[in-house]
């Protein structure tokens, strides 16, 4: 299979073609950006660009390319520093290189190996167990602060270029982050960033981790027919609905991953055929245990990228624990002209489309005399496991905290895909909840959606509880026959009442 491949390197392209344009922006009659020459002011006494963003990623060009549509002469620095293994790539940030983009083609990949096997039960003649062809492929400045209105740069052949900005955005991300405390985890381990780059099928691998990159990784692999086992040292995509998150491990692990629980990382070390022997301890029965992986990745968690801006030196306040960039409401940092979206801010959401709507957003307000803020509240997102995993607003655990279990009412529905009934495919955790403020309107709280194409379900119900949906709305609204999104119109059966959650269809 060659099509991940494809679609990866057309996105590089378009990513390539994005740069270029971006360099061509500048207001009418204005005289073309200075080449990358060692100069610090454009003007004696002026800084040579309205806005520089440092980090080329999806909310870094998102802002350039709004500040650049009014008329404003905008520049990027853009740098990746080697993984560990050597793994960099070009512009365009982690969704488009090592995360969302190829993540959801690789998934979309293991999805069609699925349906390769369903074919029969519909009719088709097909082979049902064709291999996989593991195929990817390659592309590639560094900035840190001289003073609050400079950053020096330089190119990857050492060339150095200062340049001055009047607003300066921090874009930077984040990478992921190895442990500290695990011999051979930099020597011997790769992370997603070397994932979606290997040359070669990454075989026999064990997933350190329970994120969402850890399980979504773990799940489009064993989709692949690879023997792919997930360590976990305590629950499964913290931050989620934890009744949600179980279920989606529990598809996994009936789908063919192994899981290691309540297990932490040793050591690994490397035979001399090139395998890797993983020593861990396993807390649930008190003593180390060992395994031969081909390919140990770790997915336990990311680490902003602060560390090498220089940001001590105009005084931009950190967060002390995690290192992200303190940000107020405008994302303005603690420098009155220096701003700062998406990962590397604090108490943000790790998402692409966030960091893309704050940065359209940041430029509207320095550029277009807007002062509309982004609003964090209610961000839909996906978790792309095998069994896709859509959620909006507040998990089941959130609303209990804020409002009590009395002030809340959670409805629930196990439901069967149409699709599921002809191949006869499990379906015990294709499950939706909807969680209410009780009382007479039950404005909708959160909702959460487990089953093919949750994503896409989830987009359009997000616009509603956006709006203050309510519950009694809901059952107003007439559902698409026959989908997966109508059985969310049909919620009736609350936890409360105690009566088997399970729907029939027609």
């Amino acid at each position: 299979m060659v099509a991940p491949a494809v679609a990866l390197a057309a996105a590089s392209a378009a990513s390539r073609r994005s740069w270029r344009r971006l360099f061509r922006w500048r207001a009418p009659g204005s005289r073309a950006p200075c080449r990358p020459v060692c100069t610090a002011r454009g003007l004696p006494g002026g800084n040579e660009y309205d806005l520089l963003v440092i980090g080329g990623g999806s909310g870094g060009l998102a802002c350039a390319k709004e500040a650049a549509d009014f008329g404003k002469k905008v520049a990027i620095m853009d740098y990746v520093v080697p993984s560990p293994r050597g793994t960099s790539w070009g512009l365009g940030g982690t969704c488009v290189n090592v995360g969302c983009i190829p993540k959801k083609l690789m998934h979309q990949a293991a999805l069609l190996g699925g349906a390769l096997e369903d074919a029969h039960h519909y009719g088709w003649d097909v082979a049902p167990s064709a291999p996989h062809n593991w195929n990817v492929k390659y592309f590639n400045i560094h900035g840190s602060f001289v003073d609050d209105h400079t950053v020096r740069g330089f190119t990857k052949a050492g060339k150095e270029t200062l340049v001055t900005a009047d607003h300066i955005v921090l874009a930077t991300g984040g990478r992921p982050r190895y442990p500290e405390d695990v011999e051979g985890a930099k020597e011997y381990g790769i992370t997603s960033d070397d994932l979606f780059w290997l040359k070669k099928s990454p075989g026999k691998t064990l997933v350190v981790g329970a994120s969402y990159v850890s399980l979504e990784c773990a799940g489009f692999l064993t989709g692949f027919g690879l023997d792919t086992t997930v360590m976990m040292r305590s629950i499964p995509l913290r931050g989620f609905d934890q009744q949600m998150a179980l279920l989606v491990t529990d598809y996994m692990e009936s789908h063919g991953t192994k899981f290691l629980k309540y297990c932490t990382m040793r050591k690994l070390e490397k035979f001399e055929d090139q395998r890797l022997q993983v020593t861990w301890h396993n807390h649930e029965v008190g003593r180390e245990e060992t395994g031969v992986f081909d390919t140990v990745m770790w997915a336990v968690g990311r680490v902003p990228e602060t560390r090498h801006l220089n940001l001590e030196k105009v005084g931009v306040t950190l967060h002390p624990d995690s290192q992200k960039i303190l940000v107020s409401a405008s994302e303005a940092t603690s420098v009155a002209h220096i701003y700062a979206i998406g990962d590397i801010t604090e108490g943000r959401p790790e998402l692409t489309p966030t960091a893309i709507m704050a940065g359209k957003l940041l430029a509207r307000r320095l550029f277009g005399h807007s002062a509309e803020l982004m609003d964090y509240d209610n961000v839909a997102t996906t978790v792309f496991t095998p069994l896709e995993y859509g959620c909006v607003g507040l998990s089941e655990e959130e609303a209990e905290r804020r409002y009590g279990q009395e002030g809340i009412e959670v409805y629930h529905a196990y439901y069967k895909p149409l699709e599921f009934t002809v191949t006869e495919r499990d379906s015990s955790q294709c499950y939706i909840k909807m969680v209410c403020l009780r009382g007479e309107d039950q404005r909708i709280l959160g909702l959460h959606f487990l089953g093919p194409n949750a994503g896409e379900v989830i987009q359009g119900f997000a616009l509603g509880i956006k709006c203050g949906a309510t519950y009694s709305q809901m059952k107003k609204t007439v559902g698409i026959h026959p989908t997966s999104a109508e059985e969310v119109t049909k919620l009736w059966i609350t936890k409360r009442s105690g009566l088997p959650a399970t729907v029939t269809g027609c």
